[in-house]
């Protein structure tokens, strides 16, 4: 997933860049709101973390100008103010959780997991269409109950194209959960390893869930639960 992190204190910024990557996650780390808007305006992000005390305009201000602009990903709130009356201006603001500085990062990694499933339908942390499963805390697929070998991109384009089922996933939009700097970017790796996707899938069940809408993207045909 593409997340948006922002927070002024670089260590703690720079650990969440870093452990959020290491989760699989591409991350935007930026250190003020300005930055934020400028982010969220050039590319789609799946979940914000905010923390409330930014230098200039306030966290607060923040995800209010967010849900002005219909921003509707999910907001996760870091704050070191623990009084429950931050928390509630903070969730009446637009946010949707919030977790209280210092955390461990297992709660927050429960937290974030648990907004961007049911951001995208699903009430539990595994994904099933057909003979297909996926367990997203494991970052595992199995087929007929068997471990379908992916690499780390094939992984991560199948969960996204799976999490957004029977909807046109652009091929911009896939290239955005690979890398996080535009230099890196090549359509021409999607391709490639949505082929690679499809015969896997095909030769582990005959199973065929992904066609190409042409001009568009992707979609994942198969209705998931």
């Amino acid at each position: 997933m593409k997340l948006l992190v922002v927070e002024d204190e670089a260590l703690l910024r720079h650990h969440l860049y870093t452990r959020l990557g290491e989760q699989g996650h591409v991350v935007d780390a930026v250190a003020n709101a300005e930055e934020a808007l400028y982010r969220a305006a050039e590319y789609h992000h799946d979940l914000a973390m905010i923390d409330l005390g930014l230098p200039g305009m306030s966290g607060l201000d923040l995800i209010r100008e967010f849900r002005s602009q219909g921003k509707s990903f999910p907001i996760l709130i870091l704050t070191a103010r623990g009084n429950w009356q931050d928390k509630v201006e903070g969730l009446a603001a637009g946010a949707d959780d919030y977790v209280v500085k210092p955390f461990q990062f297992e709660e927050l990694e429960a937290r974030l997991n648990a907004l961007l499933r049911r951001s995208s339908g699903f009430a539990q942390s595994s994904i099933e269409a057909g003979p297909l499963v996926l367990d997203t805390n494991r970052k595992q697929a199995l087929v007929n109950g068997e471990s379908l070998q992916l690499t780390a991109f094939e992984y991560r384009i199948l969960e996204y194209l799976m999490r957004h089922h029977q909807q046109v996933v652009a091929k911009e939009r896939l290239i955005e959960q690979l890398y996080p700097d535009d230099d890196e970017r090549d359509p021409n790796v999607i391709e490639v390893l949505v082929g690679r996707l499809r015969r896997k899938l095909e030769s582990a069940a005959g199973f065929k869930p992904i066609d190409t809408v042409r001009g568009q993207g992707y979609i994942f045909n198969e209705l998931c639960k």
